[in-house]
Formats: structure tokens, sequence, C-alpha cells
């Protein structure tokens, strides 16, 4: 792979994508201006396989990899869903389904709802629900039970090799593989270049800390980021603006000062 400049990992839902309507209009601007500089944009999300297909196509990215189900897995470049094959789903809902009554009922998985109900979960359209459940690597759902509860519930997954992580909207059962982990693979493969990393959620922290330039979009309804130094706090540069305005805000700047004739880029 040829030299660039740089090389942006980003998050979808909430960072990439409105929360509301998932259209990424307002970051058309920035999203050219990385496409006049041949700098790749992976994008790096919650969302399945078959779902970052479709949505790689439609924004001209399909010539770069994506980190799909939170960093469980990743889509390679040109490639279709239906060729990744994996056990870890149904090894998530074996584990599910073996949990002790109690604890399983706080938690409502995509895999225990239908097209239908989970359309009005996430509020996308029902074709579109019906690609976010093919699930290959994790498991998203929400939590209802109390903090005592979830410790054990986070608790006896972890006993089968389970890990937990809370984005925005949902707490997403996986492997253990991290947006970070798959970050710095895919990273080597562009030759190590400066590294921008957008998102908005707390699954995104690892992402973001391991990035030379990490963008926390802002989004009102995400929880805190936890356990953070006051020196990550100061790495972070932060959007004023929601959702891909701002991405648009951000990201433009940023490739800007990589790319001018100073920086010998």
């Amino acid at each position: 792979m040829g030299k660039t400049a740089a090389i942006v990992f980003t998050d979808l839902d909430g960072t990439l994508l409105d929360h509301h309507s998932y259209a990424f209009t307002a970051a058309i601007p920035a999203l050219e201006l990385l496409k006049a500089h041949a700098i790749p944009v992976i994008l790096a999300s919650s969302k399945t396989a078959a779902e970052i297909a479709s949505l790689r196509d439609k924004m001209g990215l399909s010539a770069y990899p994506a980190i799909v189900e939170n960093g469980a897995g990743v889509l390679p470049a040109q490639a279709h869903p239906q060729t990744i094959l994996s056990q870890d789903y149904p090894k998530i809902r074996a584990a599910l389904a073996a949990m002790p009554a109690p604890l399983r009922r706080h938690f409502t998985g995509f895999g225990d709802m239908s097209i239908p109900e989970t359309a009005t979960e996430t509020g996308l359209p029902p074709a579109d629900a019906a690609l976010a459940k093919e699930r290959v690597f994790s498991e998203p759902g929400t939590w209802h039970g109390d903090d005592a509860a979830l410790s054990e519930f986070l608790a006896y997954l972890a006993g089968q090799g389970i890990s937990a992580r809370q984005g925005g909207r949902y707490l997403t059962l996986s492997f253990g593989k991290t947006k970070a982990d798959q970050m710095a693979q895919i990273r080597a493969q562009y030759g190590a270049p400066p590294v921008i990393a957008l998102g908005d959620a707390p699954n995104d922290l690892e992402m973001l800390m391991a990035a030379d330039y990490p963008v926390l979009i802002r989004n009102p309804k995400a929880r805190p980021l936890p356990g953070l130094t006051d020196d990550q706090r100061a790495r972070l540069l932060y959007s004023t603006r929601p959702g891909p305005q701002g991405w648009n805000e951000m990201v433009p700047p940023i490739i800007r000062s990589l790319t001018s004739p100073n920086t010998g880029a």
C-alpha cells in the first residue's frame, strides 16, 4: 500500500452517522477532502458486516477494510459479508442460554428480538434491522437490571471468556477483541501513518487513546468516559457539534495541518 499522510478510523452511530436519522450528509465535505488526499477512512462500528458493507459502498470506501461488531471482527476490503466465517456468535448465544434465569432476564439481546422488535428498538427500517441481526462476532443488547446484577452478569460471562463493552446505546458481548486491537493491525498494513480516530462513546475510548489525534464527538446522550486520567482528557480533541456535523468540524483542520507543505507530508 502506498504512503499516506494519515489514516482515519471512525465510529458510525452518533459520530459519522446522525444518531437519529443515520445520515452522513453533513460530513460529505470532509470525506471529499480525505478522498482528494487519498487518505484511507476505516469504518469502525458496532454494526455488523452486512450493515457496514452497504454503508461502505454508499460512502465510496469499499477499497478499505472495516472494523465490525465493536472490534470483534474485520470486513476485508471489497469483501462480501457472507464470506466471513466465525463460531463466536453461536458460542455467545449458548452462554446466554446456559446462564441462571435471575441474571439472564435482565439482558435483551438482538438475538432475543424479532425483526419488527429490532426495528422498533433501533429505529431502523425493517430491512436494515434484519441486517443488524446478522451477527457473526458479538451480541449487543439492553440491560434492565441494577449495577449489582450487572456485576454478576459480567462475572458469569467472564468465566466463559466473554467480555462486555458499553456503547452509546447498547451493551455488547464479545470474545474481547477491541477496535484498538484491529486498528493497530490495519494501521501497520498502511505503513503506520499518523492516526485520526473519532468516536462518541465509552466503547470508543481504547481506539481514541491509541490514536495520534483522538477526537471525541459531542454526544449528550452517551455515558461519561470512565477512568480517564487528566493527561488523557488533555489529549482528547472535542467537537462542539454532534454527529456528522462534529465530524466535518474536526477532520478538515487536522488534515490540512498534516498535508500542508510545511509538514513534509
